[in-house]
């Protein structure tokens, strides 16, 4: 297997971890007895510097590994526009962003509820982080599948 392909996974079993310390599910017992407009905001700046930081450390290499693809492959750049497709977006990809969009608008909805509410329910800033954590999860299993076909059709 590739170098690079180990490298994501390994970075990618960090994130889960990193994720999982952040996000991790919490259990009744760890419901705050109070919270505020801010700790709503701040769950979900957390999870968004998250997301942004596994898109920028996967992107390049993504792109890095479409390029050799193409160049292995000798194809025009208009063949690469329509040959790159398959490899980010298929039908188990688009199960990933459906979910994404599902999870979106919930954390949107909840967030929105949480922090304009006169008494934040604390339980529900639970749950927020929760969603929040499948939310990155999904997005890293994307991630991970994208590498995998594409390091699959290098090795070819």
């Amino acid at each position: 297997m590739g170098g690079c392909r180990k490298r994501v996974v390994c970075q990618a079993g960090g994130f889960i971890l990193a994720a999982f310390v952040a996000f991790g599910t919490p259990r009744a017992a760890e419901v705050p007895a109070t919270c505020s407009r801010e700790d709503f905001e701040s769950v979900v700046e957390e999870a968004a510097g998250s997301l942004r930081d596994l898109n920028a450390k996967n992107r390049p290499m993504f792109q890095e590994k479409l390029r050799e693809l193409k160049d292995k492959r000798h194809w025009t750049h208009d063949q690469f526009i329509e040959k790159a497709k398959p490899f980010v977006k298929d039908d188990k990809t688009s199960v990933y962003d459906q979910k994404t969009d599902e999870l979106l608008s919930a954390i949107a909805s909840m967030g929105q509820e949480g922090a304009s509410a006169q008494s934040p329910d604390c339980s529900l800033m639970v749950e927020l982080r929760t969603r929040m954590k499948l939310l990155v999860d999904t997005q890293l299993a994307k991630w991970v599948y994208m590498f995998q076909k594409l390091d699959a059709e290098l090795a070819n």
